[in-house]
C-alpha cells in the first residue's frame, strides 16, 4: 500500500473512532440527563411546600418531625398569616404552595371563601374536635390559645379588674390598658363581640380603647409594657406570657394572667389551622402532613414546644396552662369569626387603621 494510501486510510479509520466515540458519548450523556431528570422528578414528587403564619420556631420543630417519620422533604417559606393568604390569593393556580398552616382562623376562611382549598380528608379531621375546625371540612384546627387581660401585680390587683372586656373602655381606665390593634387575635376579638354583643357595641369598644387606652405595635411590646410598670393591664394572648416567662423566669415577669368568665368575649378562645391548597402538586404529601400535624405524635412535639393547647383529645401542654376545659369562651367557633373583614371595617371606622 503506498504511502498516500495509507495516510488516506488511516485517516478513515481515526473518523470512524472518533465518530463512534462522540455517539457514545453523547448516549452516556443523554443517559445520564435523563437519569438526572428521573432523580429530580422522585425528589421533587417528595418535596412539599409549606406557607408557614405560626410561629418559626414552632413550625420548625414540627417540620424536622414530620420530615424524620415520612421522608418527605419540606420547603418552609415564612410570614404574617394575612400577608402569605394574600399572596396565595394573587399567585392563584400557579401558587407552588401545597399547605397552609395560619396562625389564626381568618386568612384560611377567606381562602376557603375563595375556593382555593381542598376537603381535608375526613379520618384526619376526626382527629379534633368538629368545633374547632371549618365547618364545611376546608380546613382543620391545629392548636388553641385564649384571649386574656395580663396585670402588673405591683400595681393593681386581681379584684379590681372588671367581669367583663367591654368595661376596659371606659373612663375609669384610661392610661391603665394597653390594646393591639394590628393583632389577628384582637380583631377576633372585635368580631366575637359584634356577633355577641352587635356591631354598636363593638364599634363602642373601639372607641373607647382608642380614647382612654394605650395602643402597642405586638403583643410582646404589651407584655413588656405591664412587666415594666408602664401599663397596668393589657389584652393579649395566654401563650405569649408562658414563652416570656420560659426565657425570663417567672419571678421576673411581675405579672398574672386574668381569664374571664361566664362566656364574656374577652376570652375568646381562638384557633391555628391548616389547609391544603386546591393546586398543590403534592396532594399525597399534603394529606400525610395534615394527618400528622393533628395526630397525636405530632400534637405532642407541638406540646413540648408550644405555650397553645393541642386539640388532639388527651395531649396537654408541658407548661403550666389552665386547663382547656376550665376556661369559659363564649360560644363562637373559627366558622363564626369568618375571614376578619368585619373587624378591619371597624376598626377603619373609628380610626384605628
Amino acid at each position: 500500500m503506498g504511502s498516500t494510501k495509507k495516510l488516506r486510510y488511516g485517516l478513515m479509520v481515526g473518523a470512524t473512532v472518533l465518530s463512534l466515540g462522540v455517539m457514545s458519548a453523547c448516549g452516556n450523556a443523554n443517559d445520564s440527563s435523563k437519569a438526572s431528570k428521573s432523580e429530580s422528578s422522585q425528589s421533587d414528587s417528595k418535596t412539599l411546600t409549606l406557607y408557614n403564619g405560626q410561629h418559626e420556631q414552632t413550625t420548625d420543630k414540627l417540620v424536622k418531625a414530620f420530615e424524620k417519620k415520612t421522608g418527605i422533604k419540606v420547603k418552609v417559606r415564612n410570614g404574617g398569616s394575612s400577608e402569605l393568604a394574600n399572596q396565595i390569593t394573587e399567585e392563584g393556580k400557579n401558587s407552588p404552595a401545597d399547605v397552609f398552616y395560619s396562625e389564626e382562623s381568618p386568612p384560611l376562611s377567606m381562602l376557603a371563601e375563595k375556593g382555593m382549598l381542598a376537603k381535608v380528608n375526613s379520618n384526619t379531621l376526626k382527629q379534633v374536635p368538629k368545633q374547632y375546625s371549618d365547618k364545611n371540612g376546608d380546613w382543620i384546627g391545629v392548636t388553641a390559645r385564649t384571649r386574656v387581660a395580663v396585670y402588673n401585680t405591683n400595681m393593681i390587683s386581681e379584684k379590681e379588674l372588671p367581669k367583663s372586656v367591654l368595661d376596659f373602655a371606659k373612663p375609669e381606665w384610661k392610661g391603665k390598658v394597653g390594646y393591639v390593634p394590628t393583632s389577628g387575635a384582637f380583631q377576633e376579638q372585635i368580631v366575637a363581640i359584634a356577633k355577641t354583643k352587635g356591631d354598636a357595641a363593638a364599634k363602642k369598644w373601639l372607641e373607647g380603647l382608642k380614647k382612654y387606652g394605650k395602643k402597642y405595635n405586638n403583643n410582646g411590646a404589651a407584655l413588656d409594657a405591664v412587666r415594666r410598670g408602664q401599663v397596668a393591664t393589657a389584652l393579649i394572648n395566654n401563650y405569649y406570657w408562658f414563652r416570656e416567662a420560659n426565657e425570663l423566669g417567672k419571678d421576673k415577669m411581675h405579672s398574672k394572667l386574668y381569664y374571664f368568665g361566664n362566656q364574656d368575649p374577652g376570652g375568646l378562645v381562638t384557633i391555628s389551622g391548616v389547609g391544603e391548597l386546591k393546586s398543590s402538586k403534592h396532594k399525597k404529601e399534603a394529606d400525610e402532613f395534615l394527618k400528622f400535624i393533628t395526630s397525636k405524635e405530632g400534637q405532642e412535639v407541638l406540646a413540648k414546644d408550644s405555650e397553645e393547647y393541642p386539640l388532639h383529645p388527651g395531649v396537654t401542654s408541658k407548661y403550666n396552662l389552665k386547663p382547656f376545659n376550665e376556661l369559659e369562651p363564649p360560644h363562637i367557633s373559627p366558622s363564626d369569626l369568618g375571614d376578619g373583614q368585619k373587624a378591619l371595617k371597624l376598626e377603619q371606622e373609628v380610626g384605628l387603621s
